[in-house]
């Protein structure tokens, strides 16, 4: 099929202290979140500087598929947005208009399944083409990628580094943690989010030629009283200090990229519970600009241009098709603000 142009959308975040509150004001519209519980979440960037480092990231990516793309004779423009804060999806939109853009290939920088790292951007891309008005390009999302051998191997080879990073006497012993942004019990049941992590976590353990390793989760948000995906990154890190463990790497495998849940979450908070209990703790690094990753983006643009028949995957379940069926991942149902607090950015 034809395409004259890559959109490359993403979560996106504040680049500096005046940044923040507005950028969450765009996160949490439309939901009733308490104001002093929206300062709550502020701080978390206020102590690196209001600054979260996705952006940056995401220009890195661009970048190396750039020249990726190039390298392999496929000349399309990147045009770039993001859901919450600039470059905004609607301004990108209103570019490739008027670049004369007529159809375009959806990059999100989400690997699984459910309503906000999928159907949420579907809905952000229609938004966007409605705001843009007559004559805004037809945009088709890629697939979700979580099994895509790019993004596990990249993965792989981002823990295999951290255990590396691990005396060579200890590493045997050492843990692994994967981690995930959660989400509420009541969203779980309605995607294939949780499955997906667990088969990606199978896969780089089994890749590692070591026995299952947990999957845990970071970033809850939501209030006391609802269920959400466990158990939290914390608590396991407790239960394993109490099993005598003195070495973990968390690998979290659910982020593309580092996010503020990332620097906060498990390189502030997980890291100092760490310090604090005695275990060596060693972070992989996200898929990032990883080769593979980026050869797999470039694998993805392929195979819908070209119509490629043979669609990778790796593990137990088959690739996710080109269009997600209608009733899949639907929009969580919303607290009031009573018992309502503030999400943090969900995976991305």
């Amino acid at each position: 099929m034809s395409y004259d142009a890559i959109l490359f959308v993403s979560f996106g975040g504040p680049e500096r202290t005046d940044d923040v509150m507005p950028f969450l004001e765009n996160v949490l519209r439309g939901r009733n979140v308490p104001r002093e519980r929206m300062y709550q979440v502020a701080e978390h960037y206020y102590l690196f500087g209001g600054k979260s480092p996705i952006n940056d990231q995401n220009r890195a990516l661009i970048a190396a598929l750039t020249r990726e793309l190039q390298q392999h004779g496929l000349d399309l423009p990147i045009y770039w947005g993001n859901r919450n804060w600039h470059p905004m999806l609607a301004n990108a939109m209103q570019q490739m208009k008027a670049d004369g853009v007529k159809r375009a290939l959806a990059f999100v920088t989400a690997a699984y399944s459910s309503y906000s790292s999928c159907r949420q951007y579907r809905e952000n891309i229609t938004a966007a083409q409605s705001a843009a008005g007559e004559g805004s390009p037809q945009v088709d999302k890629i697939r979700v990628f979580y099994n895509h051998p790019g993004f596990v191997e990249a993965n792989v080879a981002q823990v295999q580094a951290a255990l590396e990073a691990i005396p060579a006497e200890r590493r045997s012993e050492a843990h692994i943690a994967y981690t995930a942004h959660s989400i509420s019990a009541s969203m779980a049941q309605s995607c294939a989010y949780e499955q997906q992590l667990r088969e990606v976590a199978r896969l780089v353990s089994t890749a590692l030629g070591r026995e299952p390793d947990p999957l845990v989760f970071q970033s809850r948000s939501g209030p006391a009283s609802q269920p959400w995906l466990g158990p939290d990154i914390l608590d396991h890190i407790r239960e394993l200090k109490q099993q005598g463990a003195t070495h973990l790497v968390i690998a979290p495998i659910g982020f593309v990229s580092d996010h503020m849940e990332v620097l906060y979450d498990l390189d502030t908070e997980a890291a100092n519970l760490c310090r604090e209990l005695g275990i060596t703790m060693v972070r992989a690094a996200t898929a990032g600009t990883h080769p593979r990753f980026v050869s797999m983006m470039r694998e993805l643009i392929a195979e819908r241009i070209t119509g490629e028949s043979a669609r990778p995957a790796l593990g137990v379940f088959p690739p996710n098709p080109d269009v997600c069926q209608i009733d899949c991942c639907p929009a969580p149902v919303r607290l009031p603000a009573a018992v309502s607090r503030p999400e943090a950015p969900r995976p991305a």
